[in-house]
C-alpha cells in the first residue's frame, strides 16, 4: 500500500523526489512504526488533489496543516500514522548549507535538518538532485561549525545574562511553575546541541535524546543520565532542587569542554 502511494505521489510534474525519514528510514522499525515522508516540491500540490489521493489509503486525514512544516497528517487504512511533508529542495539545502558550510549555530537542534538529509532513504528521485545533495553534504564535521554551536548554546545554558539556568531560577522564585518547565525545556534543546556537536554528532530530533547519546557519544559529562533523572524527578517533587541540578549539570559539562579544550 505504501508504495503504491509513493507512485502515485511521484505520478506529479511537481515532484522532484520523495525520501522516508526517521525510524522507517533504517533498521530500527516495526510494522507499527510510523512513515514519516519528505516530498520534495518545485511547486506547491493544492490541496483538494492531494486529499483525493490520500483518500484511498488512509482512513482519517488532516490536510495541509502548518504547525511546523507545511504537511499532510494522516492515519492509514492499517492504522499507521503517517505524515507527509512538503518542501521545497532548493529552500530545504539552503538551510542545510548554512549550517553545514557557513557553520551557522542555532538555539538548539543546529545539525537537525542536516541530519534529516543524511539518513533519509530516497524512494524517488527524478533528476537525482536528491541524492546530489546527499553527497555535497556528506562531508566530516566541521571544526568551526563544532565551535560556533557550543559557543553560542553554553551562552545560552549559563554565560550570558538572558542565560536559560537564571531564567530557570527567577521562575522557581516566582512559583512560575509553567515558566519554569518552558525554560527548562529551553535549556535541554541547548544541552543536547552541545553534547552533539562535542561528539561531533548531527543531531537526530527530539526522541530518545538519552539513550542515542549513551549509544553513539564517546564524549560525556560525568554522570550525564543521573544528572538528568535527578532534574526530572526535581520537576515533579523537589522544585526548590531546581537550580543545584542545573549548576551540577553545568559544572559536568564545563569539565568535560575543558578536558576536549572547547
Amino acid at each position: 500500500m505504501i508504495n503504491q502511494l509513493f507512485e502515485k505521489l511521484s505520478e506529479y510534474a511537481q515532484v522532484e523526489a520523495i525520501a522516508l525519514g526517521g525510524s522507517r528510514s533504517g533498521e530500527n522499525y516495526d510494522e507499527k512504526s510510523d512513515y514519516d515522508v519528505y516530498v520534495y516540491i518545485t511547486a506547491p500540490i493544492g490541496e483538494e488533489s492531494r486529499r483525493a489521493l490520500l483518500a484511498d489509503y488512509c482512513q482519517y486525514m488532516e490536510i495541509g496543516n502548518h504547525y511546523w512544516e507545511y504537511e499532510d497528517n494522516c492515519v492509514l487504512n492499517n492504522g499507521i500514522d503517517i505524515d507527509i511533508l512538503y518542501r521545497n529542495l532548493d529552500e530545504f539545502c539552503d538551510g542545510v548549507a548554512r549550517v553545514v558550510e557557513g557553520f551557522e549555530a542555532n538555539n538548539g537542534y543546529t545539525t537537525c535538518m542536516w541530519h534529516n538529509l543524511l539518513t533519509c532513504k530516497i524512494v524517488c528521485d527524478k533528476h537525482g538532485r536528491l541524492q546530489n545533495a546527499k553527497e555535497r553534504f556528506s562531508v566530516p564535521y566541521p571544526e568551526e561549525l563544532r565551535k560556533n554551536i557550543i559557543k553560542r548554546n553554553t551562552a545560552l545554558l549559563y554565560g550570558a545574562m538572558p542565560a536559560y539556568s537564571l531564567q530557570v531560577k527567577k521562575a522557581n522564585v516566582r512559583n512560575d511553575r509553567v515558566s519554569v518547565v518552558h525554560r527548562t525545556a529551553a535549556f535541554l534543546e541547548s544541552y543536547f546541541d552541545v553534547i552533539f556537536a562535542l561528539n561531533k554528532q548531527t543531531h537526530p530530533g527530539e526522541k530518545r535524546l538519552m539513550a542515542l547519546c549513551r549509544n553513539n557519544c564517546t564524549t560525556l559529562p560525568e554522570h550525564f543520565e543521573e544528572n538528568l533523572n535527578r532534574l526530572f524527578d526535581d520537576m515533579l517533587t523537589q522544585s526548590d532542587n531546581l537550580t543545584e541540578d542545573l549548576n551540577t549539570i553545568i559544572s559536568e559539562l564545563k569539565a568535560v569542554l575543558l578536558r576536549e579544550r572547547l
